[in-house]
């Protein structure tokens, strides 16, 4: 009978969306907690909207580090004189602009992430761009290639 039980309720957690996928945060969601970033007394709405966006960040750096990574491994083979034109001219535009060039926006020297958090926030009350960009990531995202373009 117990094992019966348990192979029930290990099946209706295996059912379970939750217990098998990883939920996209959606922008309303987001909207939700950074709406009140601004309110002394909505603490754990504050720390949500920051760790939120810092985990973006850190996200897209260590994501964009281990790509550099990987193509320069590729072209420390034996390349042709165009493949080391490429190498090295991605080489410089790493060095100059960082890990998140590649993804349309560059942070450059240390940001305040209380600076991207006050952008974000603010892009956050924008109906339009919320309409546009259904999925926090997206928006983040957005806010980043629109306030940090690189140059």
């Amino acid at each position: 009978m117990t094992k019966k039980l348990c192979t029930a309720v290990m099946g209706a957690l295996l059912l379970a969306p939750s217990a098998w996928a990883v939920e996209d945060l959606t922008t309303a969601e987001l909207v939700s907690h950074c709406a009140k970033y601004h309110d002394d007394t909505a603490a754990e709405d504050r720390i949500f909207c920051i760790r939120y966006i810092q985990g973006f960040i850190d996200g897209a750096v260590a994501t964009d580090d281990r790509v550099m990574n990987s193509v320069a491994g590729q072209y420390e083979k034996e390349e042709t004189f165009s493949e080391r034109a490429m190498r090295t001219r991605l080489g410089s535009r790493l060095e100059r602009y960082g890990a998140t060039s590649y993804a349309g926006y560059c942070l450059g020297d240390p940001v305040p992430l209380q600076e991207v958090v006050e952008h974000v926030v603010e892009d956050s009350g924008d109906p339009k761009l919320t309409a546009a960009h259904p999925l926090a990531r997206e928006l983040v995202y957005a806010t980043l290639r629109t306030r940090y373009p690189c140059e």
